[in-house]
């Protein structure tokens, strides 16, 4: 199996990926209907790429991520509890995780480009705050131990 660090800049590189898909946020409101809908599953796919990160360094601490309806929401509080992301960053994927309930519970033509552009605006911004922690993350975990150099 790869290694922690390893599995994260994967997933780094295909979060960016998204993002350099995205359109910028002033040219939301002339998006056609089929292109604000690809706009929001790329958003989607921003936040999805983001947890699976947490997630990974979530189990990398040996803790064991919840199932049930709020799992998404509990995901972003260990991560904040176990310093994995700060406070700020954590309120900024709140955002984030709203969109995703959003997009994944509705339908497409309920799409508001005004609820969207502040997220298309800040996940370039957000996504820099995330790899800094994660640089800091993956040089030491809890115990002091550069993990790195284990397993995960």
């Amino acid at each position: 199996m790869a290694k922690l660090d390893d599995r994260i800049e994967a997933e780094f590189e295909n979060i960016q990926k998204v993002l350099n898909d995205l359109p910028s946020a002033t040219k939301l409101s002339s998006l056609k209907y089929l292109e604000l809908a690809g706009t929001a599953t790329l958003l989607h796919n921003f936040y999805n790429g983001v947890e699976n990160v947490i997630k990974q360094a979530i189990n990398s601490k040996g803790v064991h991520v919840l199932q049930g309806p709020r799992w998404h929401s509990e995901l972003l509080d260990l991560a904040l509890k176990h310093k994995i992301i700060n406070k700020t960053t954590c309120g900024s994927l709140k955002q984030f995780l709203g969109f995703r309930h959003f997009f994944i519970h509705g339908y497409a033509f309920h799409l508001e480009v005004d609820r969207m552009r502040p997220l298309v605006k800040t996940a370039p911004r957000v996504f820099g705050s995330i790899k800094r922690s994660f640089q800091k993350f993956l040089v030491l975990d809890t115990a002091g131990i550069p993990i790195s150099k284990k397993q995960a």
